[in-house]
C-alpha cells in the first residue's frame, strides 16, 4: 500500500507547466487530464452576472508541480476521471479556494487521479462562487453541489457507477460546500431542471478535509465568511450557514481530517462539527494530526505522518461500502 501511494504521489508531481495566460484550462497529456467534462446546468438555466469572465491562474513557479486556480466561474461543471475498470463507486470532489476561486490541481485533479487508479469514477466540481454577483449568491455553491449529486446519479449507466455508492468530498472552502450539503441536502435552493432533479441529493458518505465549517466569527475563516454571508450578517443568517449548528440524524456518514497547526482554517471548525455530530448520534470518524498546516492535499503532506490520510479515507469509504 505504501509503495502504491508513493508511486501515485510521484506521478502526480509530474505535471507540465501551464502559464497564467493559457486559454484552455484542461489541456494535459493523456492520463493527467480529465476524460470528459459535463455542464451542471442546461443552456439558459443560469444567467452569469454581467462581466463575469472565467480565468485560469497558475500559482506555482515549479514546472513539475502545477497549482492552478479557476476564477470567475460562469459555467459550473463536473470534470470526469474514468478508471479503466470501474468498481461502481463515484466520488464528487469540491476543491477549496476561500470562495474566491476554485483550485484545480492540488485539491481536485491530484486526488481524482489517485482514486481513478483504484477504480473509482471521480467528478471534480467547479462550483459557482458566492461573491461573483449571482442572485441568491450564498446558495449557489450548495445548489451546484445538490445538482452535482443528482446529475452523477442520473449518469449511472453512462459512467458505470452504482447510484447508491456516491460520496462527496470537499477541501477548505469546498469543505464548507460539502458540510452544507451534509446538513442541507434537501434545501430548496433551486427550481428543478429535468428528470435528474427527481433523484436524491443526499450523498451516501461525505468527507471534509481541513474544512471551513462555521460562520462564528471566533473561528470562521474570515474571507470565506464575508464572501458567503457578507460582512454584517444577522444571527439567523450566521446560524443557517454554519453546518455544525444544523446537524441532523439522517445526515450522511461523515469523515473529517484536519491538522492541529492549521493557521488558515482553525481546527475548531472540524472539532465543533465532530462534537455536534456525535451529540446527535450520527456516524462520524475524525482524524487530527499534529502537523500539516493548511492546504496540504497530497503533495504537501509528503514526509509527514499526515501523508497517510488518503489510505485512511479509502479504508473509511470501504467500511461504508462505497469502494
Amino acid at each position: 500500500m505504501t509503495f502504491g501511494r508513493r508511486a501515485l504521489l510521484t506521478a502526480s508531481l509530474a505535471l507540465p507547466f501551464a502559464s497564467a495566460a493559457a486559454k484552455e484550462a484542461w489541456t494535459r497529456p493523456a492520463g493527467l487530464a480529465p476524460d470528459a467534462s459535463v455542464a451542471l446546468w442546461s443552456d439558459g438555466h443560469i444567467r452569469p452576472p454581467a462581466g463575469l469572465v472565467e480565468a485560469v491562474v497558475q500559482r506555482s513557479q515549479d514546472p513539475n508541480a502545477s497549482d492552478r486556480m479557476l476564477q470567475g466561474i460562469s459555467r459550473p461543471r463536473l470534470d470526469i476521471f474514468r478508471p479503466a475498470k470501474p468498481n461502481g463507486a463515484a466520488v464528487i470532489l469540491a476543491p477549496g479556494g476561500g470562495y474566491r476561486y476554485v483550485v484545480i490541481d492540488k485539491e481536485g485533479y491530484e486526488l481524482a487521479r489517485w482514486l481513478r487508479a483504484r477504480g473509482v469514477t471521480v467528478y471534480v466540481l467547479f462550483y459557482r462562487l458566492p461573491g461573483d454577483g449571482w442572485i441568491n449568491g450564498a446558495d449557489v455553491p450548495l445548489a451546484d453541489a445538490r445538482r452535482a449529486v443528482r446529475l452523477v446519479r442520473s449518469r449511472a449507466k453512462i459512467d458505470g457507477i452504482d447510484p447508491a455508492r456516491v460520496a462527496f468530498g470537499g477541501f477548505s472552502a469546498g469543505g464548507q460546500v460539502a458540510t452544507s450539503l451534509l446538513t442541507r441536502f434537501d434545501a430548496n435552493v433551486y427550481a428543478p431542471v429535468d428528470a435528474a432533479d427527481a433523484l436524491p441529493a443526499r450523498p451516501d458518505a461525505l468527507a471534509a478535509i481541513y474544512p471551513v465549517v462555521s460562520m462564528d466569527p471566533a473561528i470562521a475563516h474570515a474571507v470565506s465568511r464575508e464572501k458567503l454571508i457578507g460582512a454584517n450578517p444577522d444571527a439567523a443568517r450566521e446560524k443557517l450557514y454554519s453546518p455544525e449548528r444544523n446537524v441532523r440524524a439522517d445526515q450522511p456518514p461523515l469523515w473529517l481530517l484536519h491538522a492541529e497547526d492549521d493557521s488558515v482554517v482553525k481546527v475548531e471548525n472540524s472539532v465543533r462539527l465532530r462534537e455536534a455530530t456525535r451529540g446527535i448520534g450520527a456516524p462520524c470518524e475524525a482524524h487530527f494530526f499534529e502537523r500539516g498546516e493548511h492546504g496540504f492535499g497530497l503533495m504537501k503532506a509528503a514526509g509527514l505522518p499526515i501523508a497517510i490520510w488518503p489510505e485512511l479515507l479509502w479504508n473509511w469509504l470501504e467500511s461504508h461500502r462505497i469502494v
